[in-house]
Protein backbone atom coordinates (compact mmCIF):
# COMPACT_ATOMS: atom_id res chain seq x y z
CA UNK A 1 0.00 0.00 0.00
CA UNK A 2 1.20 3.54 -0.63
CA UNK A 3 2.91 5.22 2.30
CA UNK A 4 1.08 8.48 3.12
CA UNK A 5 2.54 11.32 5.19
CA UNK A 6 0.19 14.19 6.01
CA UNK A 7 3.04 16.66 5.62
CA UNK A 8 3.54 15.42 2.07
CA UNK A 9 -0.03 15.99 0.90
CA UNK A 10 -0.87 18.97 -1.29
CA UNK A 11 1.37 21.00 -3.53
CA UNK A 12 5.13 20.77 -3.12
CA UNK A 13 6.71 24.18 -2.60
CA UNK A 14 7.85 25.91 -5.77
CA UNK A 15 11.00 27.04 -3.94
CA UNK A 16 13.19 24.07 -4.77
CA UNK A 17 16.76 23.90 -3.58
CA UNK A 18 19.27 22.31 -5.92
CA UNK A 19 22.02 19.96 -4.75
CA UNK A 20 25.34 19.62 -6.53
CA UNK A 21 26.25 16.00 -7.32
CA UNK A 22 23.92 14.28 -4.82
CA UNK A 23 25.09 10.82 -5.88
CA UNK A 24 28.74 11.80 -5.43
CA UNK A 25 28.09 13.34 -2.03
CA UNK A 26 26.17 10.31 -0.78
CA UNK A 27 28.74 7.84 -2.09
CA UNK A 28 31.59 9.78 -0.51
CA UNK A 29 29.83 9.69 2.87
CA UNK A 30 29.13 5.99 2.44
CA UNK A 31 32.76 5.33 1.52
CA UNK A 32 33.92 7.01 4.71
CA UNK A 33 31.62 4.82 6.78
CA UNK A 34 32.22 1.50 4.99
CA UNK A 35 35.58 0.19 3.84
CA UNK A 36 33.92 -2.50 1.69
CA UNK A 37 32.48 0.09 -0.70
CA UNK A 38 34.43 0.43 -3.95
CA UNK A 39 33.76 2.52 -7.06
CA UNK A 40 34.10 1.71 -10.75
CA UNK A 41 33.62 3.69 -13.93
CA UNK A 42 34.09 3.24 -17.67
CA UNK A 43 35.99 6.41 -18.55
CA UNK A 44 33.14 8.56 -17.22
CA UNK A 45 34.11 9.32 -13.63
CA UNK A 46 33.81 13.09 -14.14
CA UNK A 47 30.46 12.81 -15.88
CA UNK A 48 28.84 10.40 -13.45
CA UNK A 49 29.78 12.31 -10.27
CA UNK A 50 31.94 9.49 -8.88
CA UNK A 51 35.12 11.57 -9.16
CA UNK A 52 35.02 12.80 -5.49
CA UNK A 53 34.99 9.17 -4.34
CA UNK A 54 37.86 8.32 -6.69
CA UNK A 55 39.92 11.21 -5.37
CA UNK A 56 39.20 10.39 -1.73
CA UNK A 57 39.83 6.64 -2.03
CA UNK A 58 42.27 5.96 -4.89
CA UNK A 59 42.94 2.31 -3.91
CA UNK A 60 39.20 1.66 -3.89
CA UNK A 61 38.44 3.08 -7.33
CA UNK A 62 38.80 1.19 -10.61
CA UNK A 63 38.81 2.88 -14.02
CA UNK A 64 38.16 0.29 -16.73
CA UNK A 65 38.17 2.58 -19.75
CA UNK A 66 35.48 2.30 -22.43
CA UNK A 67 34.91 -1.40 -21.81
CA UNK A 68 31.52 -1.72 -20.17
CA UNK A 69 31.33 -5.50 -20.44
CA UNK A 70 34.61 -5.74 -18.51
CA UNK A 71 33.31 -3.12 -16.08
CA UNK A 72 30.41 -5.37 -15.08
CA UNK A 73 32.55 -8.49 -14.93
CA UNK A 74 35.14 -6.81 -12.69
CA UNK A 75 32.37 -5.51 -10.43
CA UNK A 76 30.92 -9.00 -10.12
CA UNK A 77 34.35 -10.39 -9.22
CA UNK A 78 34.86 -7.75 -6.54
CA UNK A 79 31.45 -8.57 -5.08
CA UNK A 80 32.35 -12.26 -4.94
CA UNK A 81 35.29 -11.52 -2.64
CA UNK A 82 33.31 -9.35 -0.24
CA UNK A 83 33.35 -5.83 -1.65
CA UNK A 84 30.27 -3.72 -2.41
CA UNK A 85 30.89 -2.26 -5.87
CA UNK A 86 29.17 0.93 -7.06
CA UNK A 87 29.36 1.02 -10.85
CA UNK A 88 28.77 4.19 -12.86
CA UNK A 89 28.31 4.72 -16.57
CA UNK A 90 25.61 5.98 -18.94
CA UNK A 91 22.32 4.12 -19.08
CA UNK A 92 22.72 2.96 -22.68
CA UNK A 93 26.08 1.40 -21.88
CA UNK A 94 24.93 -0.23 -18.64
CA UNK A 95 21.83 -1.72 -20.24
CA UNK A 96 22.26 -2.22 -24.00
CA UNK A 97 26.01 -2.69 -24.30
CA UNK A 98 26.66 -4.73 -21.17
CA UNK A 99 23.31 -6.48 -20.76
CA UNK A 100 24.69 -10.01 -21.08
CA UNK A 101 27.37 -9.36 -18.45
CA UNK A 102 24.83 -7.73 -16.12
CA UNK A 103 22.55 -10.74 -16.56
CA UNK A 104 25.12 -13.54 -16.32
CA UNK A 105 27.87 -12.12 -14.09
CA UNK A 106 25.71 -10.05 -11.72
CA UNK A 107 22.01 -10.96 -11.70
CA UNK A 108 22.32 -14.74 -12.14
CA UNK A 109 24.54 -15.14 -9.08
CA UNK A 110 22.78 -12.34 -7.18
CA UNK A 111 26.06 -10.46 -6.79
CA UNK A 112 26.00 -7.41 -4.53
CA UNK A 113 26.67 -4.86 -7.31
CA UNK A 114 25.00 -1.44 -7.46
CA UNK A 115 24.74 -0.02 -10.99
CA UNK A 116 24.11 3.72 -11.28
CA UNK A 117 23.16 4.52 -14.86
CA UNK A 118 23.19 8.19 -15.82
CA UNK A 119 21.49 10.08 -18.69
CA UNK A 120 18.29 8.01 -18.47
CA UNK A 121 15.60 8.31 -21.11
CA UNK A 122 15.20 11.73 -22.67
CA UNK A 123 17.74 13.53 -20.47
CA UNK A 124 20.42 13.56 -23.17
CA UNK A 125 20.32 15.45 -26.49
CA UNK A 126 22.37 12.66 -28.08
CA UNK A 127 19.53 10.96 -29.92
CA UNK A 128 18.79 7.21 -30.12
CA UNK A 129 22.43 6.17 -29.61
CA UNK A 130 22.49 7.72 -26.13
CA UNK A 131 18.85 7.79 -25.00
CA UNK A 132 18.33 4.89 -22.59
CA UNK A 133 14.58 4.61 -23.11
CA UNK A 134 14.42 0.81 -22.70
CA UNK A 135 16.76 0.30 -19.73
CA UNK A 136 13.95 -0.05 -17.18
CA UNK A 137 12.25 -2.71 -19.31
CA UNK A 138 15.49 -4.66 -19.68
CA UNK A 139 16.42 -4.51 -16.01
CA UNK A 140 12.90 -5.26 -14.76
CA UNK A 141 13.06 -8.49 -16.75
CA UNK A 142 16.16 -9.72 -14.90
CA UNK A 143 15.55 -11.98 -11.90
CA UNK A 144 17.11 -10.72 -8.63
CA UNK A 145 17.50 -7.14 -9.93
CA UNK A 146 16.13 -4.17 -7.97
CA UNK A 147 15.22 -1.25 -10.27
CA UNK A 148 14.88 2.34 -9.04
CA UNK A 149 14.13 5.66 -10.79
CA UNK A 150 14.69 8.53 -8.29
CA UNK A 151 12.86 11.84 -8.66
CA UNK A 152 15.28 14.37 -7.21
CA UNK A 153 18.43 15.09 -5.22
CA UNK A 154 16.88 14.14 -1.87
CA UNK A 155 15.75 10.75 -3.11
CA UNK A 156 18.99 10.15 -5.01
CA UNK A 157 21.01 10.49 -1.81
CA UNK A 158 18.61 8.25 0.12
CA UNK A 159 18.72 5.61 -2.61
CA UNK A 160 22.52 5.34 -2.40
CA UNK A 161 22.27 4.29 1.25
CA UNK A 162 19.19 2.11 0.68
CA UNK A 163 20.80 0.01 -2.05
CA UNK A 164 24.01 -0.22 -0.03
CA UNK A 165 21.99 -1.82 2.76
CA UNK A 166 20.24 -4.16 0.31
CA UNK A 167 21.93 -7.54 -0.19
CA UNK A 168 21.85 -8.07 -3.93
CA UNK A 169 22.14 -6.26 -7.27
CA UNK A 170 20.43 -2.96 -8.00
CA UNK A 171 20.01 -0.77 -11.06
CA UNK A 172 19.45 2.93 -10.36
CA UNK A 173 18.75 5.62 -12.93
CA UNK A 174 21.25 8.33 -12.02
CA UNK A 175 20.75 12.08 -11.68
CA UNK A 176 23.99 14.01 -12.13
CA UNK A 177 25.31 17.54 -11.80
CA UNK A 178 23.10 20.14 -10.10
CA UNK A 179 19.89 18.27 -9.30
CA UNK A 180 16.70 19.98 -8.04
CA UNK A 181 14.88 19.02 -4.86
CA UNK A 182 11.25 18.27 -5.66
CA UNK A 183 10.10 15.97 -2.87
CA UNK A 184 9.27 17.36 0.60
CA UNK A 185 11.66 17.19 3.53
CA UNK A 186 9.54 14.48 5.16
CA UNK A 187 10.01 12.14 2.20
CA UNK A 188 11.71 8.82 2.92
CA UNK A 189 12.59 6.34 0.20
CA UNK A 190 12.05 2.63 0.80
CA UNK A 191 12.70 -0.19 -1.66
CA UNK A 192 9.39 -1.63 -2.83
CA UNK A 193 7.20 1.26 -1.64
CA UNK A 194 5.39 4.00 -3.51
CA UNK A 195 4.51 7.33 -1.90
CA UNK A 196 1.26 9.22 -2.32
CA UNK A 197 2.49 12.80 -2.63
CA UNK A 198 -0.94 14.30 -3.25
CA UNK A 199 -4.42 12.87 -2.83
CA UNK A 200 -7.26 13.31 -5.30
CA UNK A 201 -10.58 11.82 -6.33
CA UNK A 202 -11.02 12.26 -10.09
CA UNK A 203 -7.79 11.00 -11.65
CA UNK A 204 -4.59 9.31 -10.48
CA UNK A 205 -1.17 10.27 -11.86
CA UNK A 206 1.45 7.57 -11.26
CA UNK A 207 5.00 8.70 -12.04
CA UNK A 208 8.64 7.86 -11.52
CA UNK A 209 11.95 9.65 -11.88
CA UNK A 210 12.04 13.16 -13.26
CA UNK A 211 8.42 12.84 -14.41
CA UNK A 212 7.16 13.16 -10.83
CA UNK A 213 7.99 16.87 -10.87
CA UNK A 214 5.92 17.24 -14.06
CA UNK A 215 3.09 15.16 -12.58
CA UNK A 216 2.89 17.45 -9.55
CA UNK A 217 2.85 20.50 -11.82
CA UNK A 218 0.13 18.89 -13.94
CA UNK A 219 -1.90 18.25 -10.79
CA UNK A 220 -1.67 21.97 -9.99
CA UNK A 221 -2.93 22.84 -13.47
CA UNK A 222 -5.82 20.41 -13.08
CA UNK A 223 -6.68 21.76 -9.65
CA UNK A 224 -6.91 25.28 -11.09
CA UNK A 225 -9.50 23.91 -13.54
CA UNK A 226 -11.48 22.13 -10.86
CA UNK A 227 -10.13 18.60 -11.35
CA UNK A 228 -8.92 16.70 -8.28
CA UNK A 229 -5.76 14.72 -9.16
CA UNK A 230 -3.78 12.33 -6.98
CA UNK A 231 -0.03 11.88 -7.54
CA UNK A 232 1.58 8.55 -6.66
CA UNK A 233 5.39 8.52 -6.89
CA UNK A 234 6.59 5.01 -7.74
CA UNK A 235 10.38 5.21 -7.88
CA UNK A 236 10.79 1.55 -6.91
CA UNK A 237 9.99 -0.11 -10.23
CA UNK A 238 11.09 -3.53 -8.99
CA UNK A 239 9.97 -4.61 -6.50
CA UNK A 240 6.82 -2.69 -7.40
CA UNK A 241 4.15 -1.50 -4.98
CA UNK A 242 1.18 -3.18 -6.66
CA UNK A 243 -1.09 -2.63 -3.68
CA UNK A 244 -0.54 1.14 -3.80
CA UNK A 245 -1.63 1.14 -7.45
CA UNK A 246 -4.67 -1.01 -6.74
CA UNK A 247 -5.67 1.13 -3.76
CA UNK A 248 -5.52 4.24 -5.93
CA UNK A 249 -7.52 2.53 -8.69
CA UNK A 250 -10.29 1.79 -6.19
CA UNK A 251 -10.63 5.53 -5.44
CA UNK A 252 -10.35 7.21 -8.85
CA UNK A 253 -12.15 6.55 -12.16
CA UNK A 254 -9.04 6.91 -14.35
CA UNK A 255 -5.26 6.48 -14.05
CA UNK A 256 -2.30 7.78 -16.05
CA UNK A 257 1.24 6.42 -15.88
CA UNK A 258 3.96 8.96 -16.70
CA UNK A 259 7.54 7.90 -17.40
CA UNK A 260 10.81 9.02 -18.91
CA UNK A 261 11.24 6.15 -21.34
CA UNK A 262 9.35 3.63 -23.40
CA UNK A 263 5.90 2.62 -22.19
CA UNK A 264 6.69 -0.97 -23.21
CA UNK A 265 8.02 -2.86 -20.21
CA UNK A 266 8.50 0.14 -17.92
CA UNK A 267 6.33 1.91 -15.36
CA UNK A 268 3.24 1.79 -17.56
CA UNK A 269 3.58 -1.96 -17.93
CA UNK A 270 4.07 -2.41 -14.18
CA UNK A 271 0.89 -0.42 -13.51
CA UNK A 272 -1.03 -2.36 -16.19
CA UNK A 273 0.13 -5.66 -14.71
CA UNK A 274 -0.96 -4.58 -11.23
CA UNK A 275 -4.43 -3.61 -12.45
CA UNK A 276 -4.95 -6.60 -14.74
CA UNK A 277 -3.96 -9.23 -12.18
CA UNK A 278 -6.35 -7.63 -9.68
CA UNK A 279 -9.15 -7.61 -12.25
CA UNK A 280 -9.45 -3.83 -12.03
CA UNK A 281 -11.65 -2.08 -14.59
CA UNK A 282 -10.06 1.34 -14.01
CA UNK A 283 -8.88 2.62 -17.41
CA UNK A 284 -5.17 3.34 -17.81
CA UNK A 285 -3.47 5.84 -20.14
CA UNK A 286 0.28 5.30 -20.54
CA UNK A 287 2.30 8.46 -21.18
CA UNK A 288 5.92 8.14 -22.24
CA UNK A 289 7.83 7.29 -25.39
CA UNK A 290 5.60 5.12 -27.53
CA UNK A 291 6.97 2.34 -29.76
CA UNK A 292 9.65 4.46 -31.45
CA UNK A 293 13.19 5.77 -31.13
CA UNK A 294 13.13 9.42 -29.99
CA UNK A 295 14.80 12.15 -32.01
CA UNK A 296 17.73 14.23 -30.78
CA UNK A 297 17.05 17.45 -28.93
CA UNK A 298 16.99 19.27 -25.61
CA UNK A 299 14.98 17.86 -22.70
CA UNK A 300 12.34 20.60 -23.00
CA UNK A 301 11.99 19.99 -26.74
CA UNK A 302 11.66 16.25 -26.27
CA UNK A 303 9.14 16.56 -23.45
CA UNK A 304 7.06 18.81 -25.67
CA UNK A 305 7.36 16.50 -28.68
CA UNK A 306 6.37 13.37 -26.79
CA UNK A 307 3.57 14.90 -24.73
CA UNK A 308 5.32 14.86 -21.36
CA UNK A 309 5.15 18.52 -20.32
CA UNK A 310 2.91 19.43 -17.36
CA UNK A 311 0.41 20.99 -19.77
CA UNK A 312 0.34 17.88 -21.97
CA UNK A 313 -0.05 15.60 -18.95
CA UNK A 314 -2.90 17.75 -17.64
CA UNK A 315 -4.60 17.65 -21.04
CA UNK A 316 -4.31 13.86 -21.20
CA UNK A 317 -5.66 13.60 -17.67
CA UNK A 318 -8.60 15.83 -18.57
CA UNK A 319 -9.41 13.59 -21.52
CA UNK A 320 -9.28 10.54 -19.27
CA UNK A 321 -11.59 12.19 -16.73
CA UNK A 322 -14.05 13.17 -19.42
CA UNK A 323 -13.96 9.69 -20.96
CA UNK A 324 -14.70 8.20 -17.54
CA UNK A 325 -17.87 10.27 -17.42
CA UNK A 326 -16.82 12.97 -14.98
CA UNK A 327 -18.09 16.53 -15.20
CA UNK A 328 -15.86 18.59 -17.55
CA UNK A 329 -13.51 20.95 -15.76
CA UNK A 330 -14.32 24.60 -15.46
CA UNK A 331 -12.56 26.91 -17.91
CA UNK A 332 -9.84 29.22 -16.72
Amino acid sequence: MAMIDAAMMGTVSAEMQAVDAPFGQALLALGKARADVVGLSADLSKYTDILPFAQAFPPRFFQTGMAEANLMGIAAGLARVGYTPFVTTYGVFASRRAFDQVAMAIALGRQNVKIFAFLPGLTTPGGPTHQAIEDVALMRALPNMVVIDPADAREMMQVVHAVAAHDGPAYVRGLRGVVPTVLPASYQFEIGKARLLRDGTEVGLISSGIMTERALQAADLLSARGVSAAVLHASSLKPFDTEAVRALARRVPAILSIENGTVIGGLGSAVAESLAVAGSATPLTMLGVQDQFPVAGSLNFLLEKYGLTPAAIAAAAQRAVDAAGRTPAREG
